[in-house]
């Protein structure tokens, strides 16, 4: 995950998604979507987790900063979670992260959250469809390359103030 995916000159841009996803629910949505041979696009990577509540916002930030274009969470539904309260944490951190996104400049369509049940087959194939289109339209995110422009930046910046106080200490010497 890496090598961000360039847009191609042969056709749209092609995004990708991580997506953290509930062993007890949307998991098993998304295993059944494959089995019923549903069609949805491929751009997405599943991480299964036991719970959703178990999604660290540490591994949404990670996975954006190693060329995901968006990250999907998905749980069970409210009152369905097999640990109780799980995917209310989930939402929790959720909200949390779309704030911190946000403060960073990254557009909030980059982040969905998905209640999804073991027998929801066609929401799985749904949500994946529209959210490709959506990261589509908003083109790729391109951290890992704003990584390279941001330590330039820095660069030069350290240059500018090391210039600027080498010129102070000559002022105060002479």
């Amino acid at each position: 995950m890496t090598n961000p995916t360039p847009p191609s000159g042969n056709g749209p841009f092609e995004p990708r998604i991580v997506a953290f996803f509930c062993n007890w629910c949307t998991y098993t949505a998304a295993d059944l979507a494959g089995v019923s041979r549903m069609k949805y696009a491929s751009n997405i990577r599943v991480i299964r987790l036991m719970c959703s509540g178990r999604v660290d916002p540490q591994f949404v930030l990670d996975a954006l900063a190693k060329g995901a274009d968006g990250v999907l969470i998905g749980g069970c539904h409210p009152n369905d979670c097999h640990y109780a309260e799980g995917n209310y944490k989930c939402l929790r951190r959720f909200q949390l992260l779309q704030r911190m996104l946000r403060d960073m400049g990254i557009e909030e369509q980059r982040l969905r959250l998905e209640w999804i049940s073991a027998a929801e087959g066609e929401k799985v194939k749904t949500v994946v469809n529209q959210m490709v289109e959506q990261l589509q339209k908003l083109g790729p995110l391109g951290i890992p390359d704003k990584f390279k422009q941001w330590d330039q930046e820095m660069e030069e910046l350290e240059r500018h103030v090391h210039a600027q106080q080498q010129s102070e200490t000559e002022v105060a010497h002479a």
